[in-house]
Parts: C-alpha cells; sequence; structure tokens
C-alpha cells in the first residue's frame, strides 16, 4: 500500500470523524428549543434529530462541492492530501475544546478556516481560490444577521396572528409544533453540516488522482450521512443547556419561531449550495425571538461570548492548520 494511499484512509477517517463530532456537537442546536420547552423527551429529540439529519445528508450534494473546491483547487494543488488532513486534525481539536465547554462554535467555521490556514502555508496567499473563499465567508457572515432579522419578524407575526388564544392552550398547540419544526431543522442541518465531510472526502479523492471529478460518490454520502447521525444519536447536553435556555428563557412559541426560523435560512443557503454554520443561525433565531418580545429577554452576556467565539474561530483554525500542515509536511 502506497504512501498516498495510507494518506487518503486517514483521511477519509477523520473526515467520519469530524462529521461524528460535528453531529453531538451541533445535534444540541437542532433540538435545544425542542427539549428546553418540553416539546420532546431528551431521548425521542436525539432520535429523531439522528434521523432527520441522516435523510437530510443523503439528499443534497450542492455544499459539498463548494466546499470541495471553493477554498482550494483540488485539481492544481500539490500535498492536497496533507492540506486536507492538517485541516481536518485542526477542525477536530476545536470542536472538541468548545464543546467541553459548551460554547456552541462553528463546525462549518472551524474547517472552512483551517482549510484556508493549511492552503496558505502550503501553497502561498495565491494558492487559495479567492473567488470561492470571498463567497463563503458572505454566506457564513450573513446568514445569522438574516437569522437574527428572520427570528425578529417570524415572532412579531406569531404574536399578532395568536394573539387571542390562551396560554395553556398556545403552550400544548406550540409543543406539538415544536415536534414538526425540529424534524425539519435536523433535516436542513444535515442537508448543509453533513455536506463539508462529504467535500472534504472528495477533495482528498480528486487530490489524490483517485477520481477526476468532484461529483460525489454514493459510499461517501452514505458514510457521511451514516457518521452525522451517529455523532447527532450521543447528544450535546452541555451546548443545549447554553442554546436552550443560558440566551434566553424559552417558551414553545419562542421555541417554535427560531426553529422555523432557522430551518427555512439553512434550507435556503442549501439551495445556493453555500455553506452556513447551524449554530449560528440557530442562536442568531433565538436572539432575534427574544428581541421581538423584549431586548432585556436576551442574555446579551450569554450572546457577547458565543458571537466572539464565532469571531476567533476562523483565524485561530486558520493559523493552527497552518502549524500543523508544516509538522506533517516534515513527516509525509
Amino acid at each position: 500500500m502506497d504512501s498516498l494511499l495510507i494518506l487518503t484512509v486517514f483521511i477519509v477517517i477523520f473526515s467520519l470523524l469530524f462529521d461524528f463530532i460535528n453531529g453531538f456537537h451541533d445535534t444540541a442546536n437542532t433540538i435545544a428549543t425542542s427539549v428546553s420547552t418540553r416539546a420532546l423527551k431528551p431521548k425521542a429529540a436525539i432520535m429523531l434529530a439522528a434521523s432527520m439529519n441522516f435523510i437530510g445528508a443523503l439528499t443534497f450534494t450542492g455544499v459539498a462541492q463548494t466546499i470541495g473546491k471553493g477554498i482550494v483547487d483540488p485539481f492544481q494543488i500539490k500535498n492536497g492530501s496533507v492540506i486536507v488532513l492538517a485541516a481536518l486534525i485542526t477542525a477536530i481539536i476545536w470542536n472538541l475544546i468548545t464543546w467541553f465547554f459548551g460554547i456552541p462554535s462553528s463546525s462549518s467555521h472551524a474547517i472552512i478556516g483551517a482549510l484556508a490556514g493549511a492552503g496558505i502555508s502550503a501553497l502561498g496567499f495565491g494558492g487559495i481560490n479567492y473567488h470561492g473563499f470571498i463567497g463563503i465567508i458572505e454566506a457564513l457572515i450573513i446568514s445569522p444577521i438574516v437569522a437574527l432579522a428572520g427570528g425578529f419578524i417570524m415572532m412579531t407575526i406569531f404574536s399578532i396572528v395568536f394573539k387571542n388564544i390562551s396560554l395553556s392552550k398556545g403552550n400544548q398547540g406550540f409543543r406539538m409544533f415544536q415536534v414538526f419544526t425540529a424534524a425539519l431543522q435536523s433535516f436542513t442541518h444535515g442537508t448543509n453540516d453533513a455536506q463539508k465531510a462529504m467535500g472534504i472526502i472528495t477533495l482528498a479523492l480528486v487530490a489524490g488522482q483517485y477520481q477526476s471529478t468532484m461529483d460525489i460518490p454514493m459510499w461517501v454520502r452514505l458514510a457521511s450521512a451514516f457518521a452525522m447521525a451517529f455523532g447527532t444519536s450521543i447528544g450535546g447536553w452541555k451546548i443545549i443547556k447554553t442554546v436552550g435556555g443560558k440566551i434566553m428563557k424559552i417558551k414553545p412559541v419562542n421555541g417554535a419561531a427560531a426553529d422555523l426560523t432557522s430551518a427555512v435560512i439553512i434550507f435556503g443557503f442549501t439551495a445556493l449550495h453555500l455553506p452556513v454554520s447551524s449554530t449560528h443561525v440557530i442562536s442568531s433565531s433565538i436572539m432575534g425571538v427574544g428581541s421581538a418580545q423584549r431586548v432585556k429577554n436576551v442574555n446579551w452576556g450569554v450572546a457577547i461570548n458565543i458571537v466572539i467565539t464565532w469571531v476567533i474561530t476562523l483565524p485561530i483554525t486558520a493559523i493552527l492548520a497552518a502549524i500543523i500542515y508544516k509538522i506533517l509536511a516534515i513527516f509525509v
């Protein structure tokens, strides 16, 4: 077995590990509101999220192709396999650190920043596909802003439409509705987040000359979908506590409005083949929903900490990936 094949096998393993970690790291975001409002019991919520993530991951491949060729050109790069491996190791390390501290950071930011950092370390600044990279960054920046505004608008609409419904009846109805929105949100999470591992594996296959196009093989789609679903089934309770209760006190109507908003936005960007951070979108939707009722309802201290993590993830993972690439390049 030659060294390139061994390296490619390692990349596939680390990609699926990243997807697995992404599953239990980001599951919390998709089910946090439904668990906190008791619309779903924790185990039922996790099983629902796992199954819908799996279905969503198998449904689309556009985001995977964007990740695979939007940052570095797989048909032009040298040492492409080492670049990909360095990026994966970096993203996994960052995800585990933020998960340990219960910080809902972005797996998307981590892998994108890491790919850029490793690519620059290997190829210089001229080796980055700036057109694709800027487009990805724009999507990551715009999506939480849209989610914040969308959550505000959705909650305002809900407040007007359901203002005459009694509290007890309204809570019961919105808890039932949250089962649907939790499923929808988990499905859209699969359509976007699982695509990142698919794109990375395909990037490695092209860089290693094991295939000549960026078409996503079926075995890659199935393996990535299963890895994310399995990770989702593990759950991420620390992040559930942050997203589901520390940003604001969530009632069933708030949870339904936030879930529906984030699901629509994530799916919209998936249709455009653009990767977004489900963490950013869901957290921003919750902030928007809270602001629609009363700005003071939102715990802005926690929100600011989340935003700081969003901001620092890209540069930290880029720097770390650049260092890891240099280390790997010595031995590979």
